[in-house]
């Protein structure tokens, strides 16, 4: 308990970095310089009024100078990696695995909410998350048969780490090229862009640290998810369908999450 907790106070300040990320990498900004400040009046914002989730509380959702309304994004996504930390390593313990799902869960998140704001998925996410969930299977094994069974049709017999390897390189490239392709088949007929890079990176990513399987339910349930909510939206609100741009990497990025707090029930499928 005392682990979970310590995670929990982790995964806050975690999320309050995170808040940094999403909104200065998908404008090409430093997530270093200059110090956090209110995005209106520029003031630099006082240690004080940035403790995760208090200092927004206590603030009444404003800033001290100037008074201009915090985004409501802060808080959640302090909260959100706050309680992932907290079950990630109650579920797993003090073990890498707990440390695996918080890193995928936290990317996630920030995904999510990058795309929701600015239709970006920052490659510094996709990518770089992809290199680390190669990195991370050669010390937690990826929960698939994909490698294995190919390494197996090869003739290959590998340690238990290469194995993992060969199941997170697996899972990165082949749903992310099958996913390209189906985008760029699509360009081709309908003379439009149907699905962005950053879609195929963020499907990279997961398969990186979840293998196949993972990458293919992320594909499944977050298509399934954009559809049925993002055409109800549509209907609500009245936009053009045929102008509207859904940011399918949220969806993608909530079903991931998914698929990472459920990879052990997916692993008996």
């Amino acid at each position: 308990m005392i682990e979970a907790t310590l995670a929990l106070i982790f995964g806050l300040l975690i999320g309050s970095f995170l808040n940094v990320c999403i909104h200065r990498w998908p404008r090409n900004r430093s997530v270093v310089r200059p110090r956090s400040h209110c995005v209106r009046c520029r003031k630099t914002i006082p240690w004080q009024d940035n403790i995760p989730l208090v200092s927004w509380v206590l603030l009444g959702g404003r800033c001290r100078y100037c008074k201009a309304r915090i985004s409501v994004r802060y808080p959640l996504v302090e909260g959100l990696t706050g309680v992932l930390f907290f079950w990630a390593i109650w579920t797993n313990g003090a073990t890498l695995a707990g440390v695996k799902l918080c890193v995928l869960g936290a990317m996630c998140i920030a995904l999510v909410f990058c795309d929701i704001e600015k239709r970006i998925l920052p490659d510094e996410f996709t990518l770089g998350g992809a290199v680390v969930g190669i990195a991370f299977s050669l010390f937690v094994p990826v929960s698939d048969v994909t490698g294995h069974a190919l390494l197996w049709i090869f003739g290959l017999e590998l340690g238990d780490r290469w194995v993992s390897l060969a199941e997170s390189l697996f899972g990165c490239v082949l749903p992310a090229f099958f996913l390209w392709a189906g985008g760029w088949i699509y360009e081709k007929v309908r003379h439009r862009e149907g699905l962005g890079l950053g879609d195929v990176k963020l499907i990279a990513m997961v398969g990186s640290f979840l293998g196949l399987r993972g990458a293919l339910f992320t594909l499944v349930a977050g298509s399934l998810a954009g559809s049925v909510i993002g055409l109800a939206y549509i209907k609500f609100t009245g936009k053009d369908s045929e102008t509207y741009e859904l940011p399918f990497g949220t969806f993608l990025g909530a079903a991931a999450l998914a698929a990472a707090l459920m990879e052990r029930s997916l692993a008996i499928l």
